[in-house]
């Protein structure tokens, strides 16, 4: 074998004798294989590279502060430790895999038992917390350091294969000698090379001049984290064979070419980094948006703006405001500043569900392709949730990026995604979907993001590689919509999430415009009081967020710093509501919406359960007839839900942007899908009484735009904005909820937002939008007890049945909640210790942050009376005119691309019923019946692994005691069998 060092400088010029047959990489198939000392000068010069050219300033800034050197201590910390990162390779327990370069090795002296023989102590010793140790040891005895301090360094080198050691499992290695050096003659040996190699890395990596100064260091456990992401992320690269060939391939002869041919081959986008913006907020607002020059900037956007340039450094901020106000650019444009200030290299907007993320990510490239600092340059976007690779404004990112197989050492790239990286046109020049950033570890690395929650709450628990989601958000600007939709259980990943974000000095945004002034106190105290671990706000302090009442309201801190406060005034665009009660019943319902609409006009039914809303919306078809009459819920198909969204905005979205609003009466019978992110509009509001805050965004759904001078476009008999609440037995003493609401909502929530709007309902007082918003959310959110003295006993009741409920969510989100953010220099040994594993975006993942069974998720067909397996019929064509629908599914080979697609487009989560764990097993042991082994292998893309609902011709089926029923216009329906 030939001399590796041949006309080499560099690590392996320092090195010679027995440690240059020490190995880090070997492929079974081609033999080919990887010296250790040329991976570790590979690991560390990437680590440079990643420092220089794609790290956000942030992430150097918060490292470089930690150390007496600053930003310079930092690149030469971070590269020295990706350059040591593998030295627990050179021992026994992990050269003895690969005989043949064991045998190399035990040429040269170091001897050692075959790995059979080793015995099952062997799994004892992974190399990342073996390297712990040695490095530990080399920096005591050679280096005179404290054991105290150097767990706080040693520990990146122990965590980067993704879970940082525990303390039992390092004294369980300690006290196995064997496995970690030879015992007899050769165990000097060992030694000696161990500490050559570390020797050389010091030397080599320019770090000897430095430890004496470090010595004293107590690094923030954030910068811990941190270092150990780009440790990761050094290795992950350095090990891809594409980028970096395993010996005896040829190879660049000069150390340096290599690195350089592989950093062209990966060709990450670097970080953002924007100029702040200057000018008028109406200048910024009319070049980032694309407003006329007649469009008028509103007084939130504008005070929001103000305050961003204000603030002392970057922070967080509170924007409570009404619907429709432009929430969502106030707060790309105090992203804009808090990115050039604080020199976070990108912007994560999370949103609650997929379909508010499928909504939002047009917005964010729009947003994104006006950015001058982004003109000449190149950024990285992502769309973060499960089914990204089915949004077409994603796809169209991702054709033309050419695959590099890079490593991800747990799981290939999901299906959907791998699949939709084979599409061959180009992307766009300025913003692409980088394919290295799209590995399910590493997607959220990408510099934009929009995705749902689940995305951020999972860097608050205890999982596998925590350490690369942290290092995402941490080069960020982080913006949360919707922060009123997350319940006590998501709150408490939500709070510790925001603790360490402070910590981490990331600026964030947060946008309600129903947030109880309660919880705005929760979210300041968290982030505030989080500096490094140590600060904590004054209690007056925090009680002033909690007290204000004004609306709207912005509110901002810095870590450890003291809110302040701002009150914008309104826009004047809202409208007074007059509430009106409406007994429950079908047919009551239907005759009201008769009278109503006799004149035209366009009605929004909202119930609170999809068996409300079909139920209803059979009756309503009788009395209206079949066209005038369209549903919305959650229980659709993936591409019938997005038409139906897409529908909905074409025909009833704001004038001049909705083409076809119908002119006959008009009724959508929607769930909960109505609330959210969706600029619709409509004459009259019927809704089930449900929580005060949800019914205000209902009602951001009525007379949302205005139509004519006075409302005069509308009909007559509705131009004046009415809500009728229903879905309650108004007779009663006590309001009573019915059934399915109060198992949504719990009547403790149904009860105090009766009693809230009590005075609307019963004394005829509109309710005035936008000044009645945070009074009603308050005054339903406060403590104590609040209604008549007649509600009093079921009032109290209900809380206690709030209370207990509200205890056991946060102390079931707390088992595998993160721990806070320790004090300095206390090393991330048992950082995810007793953790979810391996969490990652998908359906088990998401129910660790959420508070709900894991859901069955399933891929629709249709099984003609033949028994051959197609698409279901009513699929439209794509882009390139070619039909989906009726597409053949063999089930002796590999769906074409574009039938695959098309039927993986046809995901369906199924409801509740299927979550119960003995309804689930027995699903999924009927849908495994319909296994098809074709559709398993590596090219079935789509549907490996997916799980088959196969519909008759009726578009029917049995499943687990259950029938289903499915139609485009309906979506699935289920009842017993």
């Amino acid at each position: 074998m030939r001399d590796v060092r041949e006309g080499r400088a560099g690590l392996s010029a320092r090195l010679e004798g027995p440690v240059l047959t020490a190995w880090a990489k070997h492929d079974r198939d081609s033999d080919g294989w990887l010296p250790l000392w040329q991976h570790l000068e590979d690991s560390a010069a990437v680590a440079g590279l990643l420092w220089d050219r794609w790290l956000p300033t942030s992430v150097r800034r918060l490292v470089g502060a930690a150390l007496p050197g600053g930003e310079a201590d930092g690149r030469c910390l971070a590269v020295w430790l990706a350059g040591v990162h593998d030295i627990g390779k050179v021992t026994p327990a992990f050269a003895c895999q690969v005989e043949q370069l064991a045998d190399r090795m035990r040429l040269q002296g170091l001897a050692m038992k075959s790995q059979s023989a080793m015995g099952a102590d062997r799994r004892l010793a992974p190399h990342g917390p073996a390297g712990q140790i040695l490095l530990g040891e080399w920096l005591e005895e050679v280096h005179g350091w404290a054991p105290r301090q150097t767990g706080q360094f040693t520990v990146v080198v122990g965590g980067h294969h993704g879970v940082p050691p525990e303390h039992g499992q390092i004294k369980a290695l300690d006290d196995r000698g064997q496995l970690l050096r030879t015992p007899g003659a050769s165990r000097s040996l060992w030694r000696r090379v161990q500490r050559e190699l570390l020797d050389a890395c010091a030397d080599e990596f320019g770090v000897r001049d430095r430890l004496s100064a470090w010595e004293s260091v107590r690094l923030p456990q954030p910068v811990q984290v941190l270092l150990t992401a780009l440790v990761i992320l050094a290795d992950w690269i350095a090990s891809n064979p594409e980028l970096f060939p395993y010996y005896p391939q040829d190879v660049p002869r000069s150390g340096a070419e290599r690195v350089a041919a592989a950093w062209r081959g990966l060709d990450l986008p670097e970080a953002w980094a924007p100029a702040e913006p200057d000018g008028s907020a109406q200048e910024l607002f009319v070049s980032r948006f694309g407003w006329s020059k007649d469009a008028t900037v509103r007084p939130v956007q504008e005070a929001a703006l103000d305050l961003a340039r204000s603030m002392p450094e970057s922070g967080l901020m509170i924007v409570e405001a009404p619907m429709g106000e432009g929430k969502t650019e106030a707060a790309l444009a105090v992203a804009e500043v808090f990115a050039a200030r604080s020199g976070a290299g990108g912007v994560f907007f999370a949103l609650p569900t997929m379909a508010t993320g499928n909504g939002m990510f047009p917005r964010l490239l729009e947003w994104l392709r006006r950015l001058p600092s982004l003109e000449s340059t190149r950024a990285s976007v992502l769309l973060a949730h499960s089914k990204a690779a089915l949004n077409e404004d994603f796809v169209d990112l991702m054709r033309g990026q050419h695959p590099v197989a890079a490593l991800d050492v747990d799981a290939p790239v999901p299906p959907a995604r791998r699949a939709a990286e084979d599409n061959g046109r180009a992307a766009g020049a300025e913003l692409v979907a980088h394919t290295w950033l799209r590995g399910r570890k590493k997607a959220m690395l990408s510099s934009f993001v929009a995705g749902t929650i689940d995305q951020l709450l999972f860097a608050g628990l205890k999982s596998k590689h925590l350490a690369l989601r942290h290092l995402a958000v941490a080069g960020k600007v982080v913006v949360i919509d919707e922060a009123h939709a997350y319940d006590t259980y998501m709150g408490v990943y939500l709070d510790r999430v925001l603790q360490w974000l402070g910590a981490y000095r990331v600026p964030v945004v947060v946008l309600s415009a129903t947030l109880p002034a309660g919880r705005r106190q929760q979210l300041v105290a968290a982030y505030a009081g989080a500096d490094d671990g140590s600060g904590c706000l004054e209690s007056r302090e925090v009680e002033a967020v909690g007290a204000a009442r004004e609306y709207p309201l912005l509110t901002a801190v810095v870590p450890g710093g003291v809110p302040v406060m701002r009150r914008p005034a309104a826009s004047g665009r809202g409208a007074p509501v007059r509430l009106e009660r409406l007994e429950d019943g079908l047919d009551v319902l239907a005759d009201r919406l008769a009278i109503e609409l006799e004149g035209g006009g366009c009605a929004l039914v909202v119930r609170n359960t999809v068996k409300r809303v079909l139920e209803t919306a059979r009756v309503l078809r009788e009395r209206f007839g079949e066209a005038n009459v369209t549903v919305a819920h959650s229980c659709f198909i993936d591409v019938d839900r997005a038409a139906k969204d897409a529908d909905l905005l074409r025909r009833f979205g704001p004038p001049g942007k909705a083409v076809g609003r119908p002119e006959r009466p008009h009724v959508v019978v929607a769930s909960q899908v109505a609330e959210q992110s969706l600029d619709v509009d409509f004459d009259l509001l019927v809704s089930d009484l449900c929580p005060v805050d949800l019914l205000l965004q209902r009602m951001g759904r009525l007379h949302r735009h205005r139509r004519g001078p006075g409302q005069r476009d509308r009909p007559g008999l509705l131009r004046e904005a009415r809500c009728l609440v229903t879905g309650v037995d108004w007779t009663e003493t006590v309001p009573a909820p019915v059934r399915g609401s109060v198992a949504v909502y719990g009547t403790h929530a149904l009860l105090r937002s009766a009693a809230a709007l009590l005075p609307h309902l019963t004394e005829g007082r509109p309710v005035r939008l936008p000044q009645d918003i945070s009074p009603l959310v308050q005054r339903a959110y406060a403590e104590g007890l609040d209604g008549p003295a007649t509600w009093a006993e079921a009032l109290a009741e209900a809380r206690e049945r709030h209370e207990r409920r509200r205890a056991d969510q946060a102390e079931r989100a707390a088992v595998f909640r993160l721990d806070e953010v320790g004090r300095a220099g206390r090393p991330l040994f048992g950082w995810v210790a007793a953790g979810a594993g391996d969490a990652d975006d998908t359906r088990a993942g998401r129910a660790q942050v959420r508070d709900s069974r894991e859901s069955l998720e399933v891929v629709v067909v249709k099984r003609r009376t033949d028994g051959a397996l197609t698409t279901v019929p009513w699929l439209g064509k794509d882009q390139g005119g070619r039909p989906l629908g009726g597409l053949q599914l063999s089930p002796d080979q590999v769906p074409g691309a574009v039938a695959a697609k098309a039927a993986a487009s046809c995901g369906l989560r199924l409801p509740i019923q299927f979550s119960q764990p003995e309804v689930m097993d027995r699903a999924i042991a009927e849908l495994e019946e319909l296994y098809v082994p074709a559709w398993q292998t590596k090219d079935s893309h789509w549907l490996a692994g997916q799980l088959i609902l196969a519909l008759d011709e009726d578009c029917q089926t049995s499943l687990a005691g259950f029938v289903l029923r499915y139609s485009s216009s309906d979506g699935l329906e289920v009842r017993r069998a």
